[in-house]
């Protein structure tokens, strides 16, 4: 058994957990926060992306007791109680989604992406959510409340 100590969504938790034990089945099945997808378990989808430490990270491909120490944040973790992070209302005001699956996922690692770069052009937006699978939408849409919120200045 693994020991995990961490910040999760500004909350310490310490929890004992099978050592082979995945990040994003911690986050799903012992912490309840099932907003953090699983798509495909081989890090390909994006659908898992989480912050640690403030930067995006694919919750599937990362074993529960690496993160121990860390501080995570997870799609429950944007909102500031009923106010929308400035991304999670532009994806709903664009209409960036469609089925849900992908968003989450999506958009963590567009606000990392914003963290990194704060003004991208279209092409490093989309060349930033290559990771990011979404079999609904086409993306045109996705790419463009990432604009949105770019061009705001309110991405982080």
């Amino acid at each position: 058994m693994a020991q995990i100590n961490v910040k999760v969504n500004g909350r310490a938790v310490s929890k004992q957990v099978e050592d082979r034990t995945l990040l994003v089945e911690f986050l799903r099945e012992t912490l309840g926060l099932t907003g953090t997808h699983v798509g495909c378990d081989t890090g390909q989808c994006g659908a898992c992306v989480v912050h640690l430490d403030g930067r995006a990270v694919k919750s599937c491909t990362m074993i529960a007791a690496q993160a121990s120490g860390s501080e995570i944040t997870t799609i429950e973790g944007l909102a500031k109680g009923d106010e929308l992070h400035p991304m999670q209302a532009a994806f709903h005001r664009h209409h960036a989604l469609q089925c849900g699956f992908c968003t989450p996922g999506m958009i963590m690692t567009a606000v990392d992406l914003l963290r990194r770069i704060p003004h991208p052009d279209e092409a490093t937006i989309r060349a930033n959510l290559d990771g990011n699978l979404c079999r609904c939408t086409g993306y045109h849409n996705i790419v463009k409340a990432i604009a949105a919120v770019a061009e705001s200045g309110a991405g982080v």
